[in-house]
């Protein structure tokens, strides 16, 4: 970034930009070597103006929400990486309908839910991550995916138009949606669900948490879910069956736990991940013949270690 760009920038008092920012801390698996630059914006306004700027100046630009799902090579991310934190977390209720903004994480729109008497997001509450990440990637859980809620996206364009996304036109597929194939960032997304018994709500959403606890290995540092779902199998069946519960290479280990998750033991690397899940590819595929495929988004450069 050059210093006229940095200048005009900073220059604004609702953005903070940080000179390579490691993003182990802004990535729930604690792994990640330093952004060039990170670029944390308070407004709408700010958010569209140093996106575009960036834009304008030919920055490679990478936006994250909670961190939840990603895992940052050990030599960062090149360019600006624009993170959707607190200050993007309104919700706003208007009868059986949730207008939220991106950076708000899903166990308190789920929360917001509950408040107003609103079923259809219990299956959300408690995946880590925020809404914009949650509407990239459709994530889901227990039988619910956002696209049985998201009725209309809000985003803004790499030149700085407001541009709205409504129904089907989402895209929606198994851990994918339109926003895979666009430049652009999601400000908000409005979604519908119904009326429901407060007490069944609660209920269901305890137990999915409840349940969440007995079998994932929420006390280590992880991006959740690392393989996605084979077409008729199970990704963590299968590495459990191939008798991988618990193998690791340096500090990445497959849970004991649960086998689709790989874990950060403590002071692992981007590599000891990508060798392990590379490791983990090829025992499965040589046993079941089965390819396995990461659900998590790998940013930066990871050549070299694909080559290890």
């Amino acid at each position: 970034m050059n210093k006229e760009l940095l200048s005009i920038l900073q220059a604004r008092d609702d953005v903070k930009i940080t000179e390579n920012a490691m993003m182990a801390p802004f990535t729930s698996f604690q792994i990640g070597g330093p952004a060039d630059w990170l670029v944390q914006p308070e407004t709408i306004e700010a958010l569209v103006f140093c996106y575009g700027k960036l834009k304008e100046e030919g920055i490679p630009v990478t936006v994250i929400g909670a961190g939840s799902n990603l895992l940052v090579a050990d030599s960062g991310i090149r360019g600006a990486v624009i993170r959707l934190a607190k200050p993007f977390s309104k919700v706003e209720r208007q009868g059986d309908m949730l207008i939220a903004e991106a950076g708000v994480s899903l166990a308190k729109l789920a929360a917001e839910a509950l408040s107003g008497e609103l079923s259809g997001l219990e299956f959300a509450s408690g995946i880590p991550g925020s809404l914009g990440g949650a509407v990239f990637m459709n994530a889901g859980a227990y039988g619910g995916e956002m696209k049985d809620v998201v009725m209309k996206t809000e985003y803004v364009t790499a030149d700085g138009k407001l541009r709205t996304v409504e129904g089907e036109a989402h895209g929606f597929d198994y851990r994918k949606s339109i926003f895979d194939e666009m430049d652009c960032i999601i400000l908000r997304s409005t979604l519908k669900l119904r009326k429901g018994d407060p007490t069944e709500i609660r209920a269901t959403m305890l137990d999915l948490n409840n349940r969440r606890r007995e079998k994932q290995p929420l006390n280590y540092p992880s991006a959740g879910s690392f393989f996605k779902r084979p077409t008729g199998h199970f990704a963590g069946k299968l590495i459990e069956d191939a008798g991988l519960k618990g193998t690791g290479i340096g500090g990445a280990q497959i849970s004991e736990k649960h086998a689709g998750f790989l874990i950060n033991t403590g002071g692992a690397t981007a590599e000891d991940v990508c060798k392990l899940m590379a490791y983990v590819k090829e025992r499965v595929f040589e046993q079941f013949g089965v390819t396995l495929e990461p659900e998590v988004r790998c940013l930066g450069d990871f050549s070299e270690m694909i080559k290890a």
